[in-house]
């Protein structure tokens, strides 16, 4: 049977966000920071050149272009000042967080609580400055070297690094903002909403070329099936549940004996949600973004790193694949869900798993059910963001939408939603309170008899 707090959930209605004022105020906080983001990305970079831009982008949109048109929103085909994107930020947090598992004294940091998630976080911007500054100044030398500076030399590198390099900070205080102030996580926002804005033109172009007879209908009703399966299949895995069995004892406070009850921990198939999907194509996508500017002028080393490493080339698809594998297990394990926290959790409760003696036994437990789920969940992950790859390389399919956009669309909205459902089931809580109290004030009570 359901409980109370399933059966208000259920009951909830959307018509309850107006009545809702914080939730409302933060729906439109978000809302206007996400319009600022999609403004940015049509402020030009200074000194380049606008037409010989677009055709270059008319050239590269139907490949790797379109690829990285899409995790930008747009903003690197048109060279807006968030032609980075938010990807030196998550390589910055892939950075602290790999350091923060292998060095003793950021291990220690993270042992101190919100003091040292705070410092954590601070040596993440500083990290994502440099990044963002190597990033944008290789840009620069590419777009020099491809023709597309309207006037190349020290003054356009300077400008581009200055401004590249302040639009993704701002980008990054964007989504603090909206973590902190918001709905939802921001960063994932931010992308999300990147990739959801790109989505109508890359379908138009798609389309326009079915009609113009350069792919067959039969492609054409064969992809839409394809990504229609395969969202529906991303829904049902981010909802499947490993349900682990939790038992509590009898207990007595003072005259009283309460029974024992019992629960059950989730552990969800994919505890990292989008965030390996994310962080591989952060490490893939960057000598690809350099390469695509620089025209034929890429040097050797470059040019044996994309012919062996480009999209859809065996060692990327393996590298891609070991990628996802390592991120999912390591973000789980260090970030996600922690047995040995959980485990001590359960103990200080004097919860058990029927069968497992509490403390070091049950985080062995836990483990190896993590474990084999993220077989599961890791393979998953893999398996939805390289098969669109697959696909379109062998098929060359000109409209890039792959597994990786789907992931994070289905993982943000269902994360975005259940955080607005969690506001409407807490202000609904909050008008009961209010109720029940103004019902006791309101209450008349009964007079006693007069005293003599």
């Amino acid at each position: 049977m359901a409980s109370a707090a399933e059966q208000m959930a259920s009951n909830l209605s959307w018509g309850a966000i107006g009545k809702a004022t914080e939730l409302r105020q933060r729906i439109l906080f978000t809302l206007g920071l996400l319009i600022i983001y999609r403004i940015g990305t049509y402020i030009p970079v200074p000194g380049i050149d606008g037409s010989a831009l677009r055709s270059f982008m008319e050239e590269a949109a139907s490949g790797i272009g379109g690829i990285l048109s899409m995790f930008t929103g747009g903003a690197l085909s048109r060279m807006g000042m968030f032609a980075l994107g938010i990807m030196p930020y998550i390589s910055a947090s892939i950075i602290v967080q790999l350091l923060g598992a292998m060095w003793e004294p950021l291990k220690q940091l993270k042992k101190e609580g919100e003091v040292g998630r705070k410092k954590l976080n601070q040596y993440t911007r500083y990290g994502t400055v440099v990044l963002a500054t190597f990033q944008a100044y290789g840009l620069a030398v590419s777009l020099e070297a491809g023709g597309l500076a309207s006037d190349p030399g020290l003054f356009f590198r300077a400008a581009c690094v200055l401004t590249l390099v302040g639009g993704t900070m701002f980008l990054m205080w964007l989504g603090e903002q909206i973590t902190a102030r918001g709905i939802g996580n921001g960063i994932s926002l931010i992308i999300f909403v990147g990739i959801i804005a790109e989505i109508p033109a890359a379908l138009a172009q798609f389309l326009s070329q079915g009609r113009s007879g350069a792919i067959s209908p039969a492609v054409i009703v064969g992809v839409i099936l394809m990504v229609i399966v395969t969202l529906a299949f991303v829904v049902f895995m981010e909802r499947a549940l490993r349900k682990v069995h939790i038992q509590y004892p009898r207990r007595q406070v003072g005259m009283k004996v309460y029974d024992g009850g019992s629960s059950h921990l989730p552990i969800k198939v994919n505890p990292a949600g989008v965030i390996p999907a994310i962080f591989a194509s952060a490490l893939l996508l960057l000598p690809t973004t350099l390469s695509t500017f620089s025209g034929g002028s890429t040097s050797p080393i470059m040019s044996t790193i994309l012919a062996y490493f480009g999209p859809g080339q065996p060692l990327y698809l393996i590298f891609f694949t070991a990628m996802i594998m390592f991120f999912t297990f390591f973000y789980t394990k260090e970030v996600a869900f922690k047995v040995d926290d959980v485990a001590d959790n359960l103990k200080n409760q004097n919860g058990f798993v029927p069968g497992i003696r509490p403390g070091k036994k049950t985080a062995e437990y836990l483990d190896y059910v993590l474990t084999r789920l993220l077989v599961l969940g890791a393979s998953y992950l893999a398996l939805v963001a390289l098969l669109p790859e697959i696909l379109r390389s062998q098929l060359s399919i000109p409209f890039y939408f792959g597994g990786t956009s789907i992931l994070i669309i289905v993982s943000v909205g269902m994360d975005t939603i259940q955080q607005i459902q969690s506001h409407l089931l807490a202000h609904q809580y909050e008008g009961l309170v209010e109720k029940s109290q103004l019902r006791g004030r309101n209450k008349k009570r009964k007079k006693g008899p007069a005293r003599r």
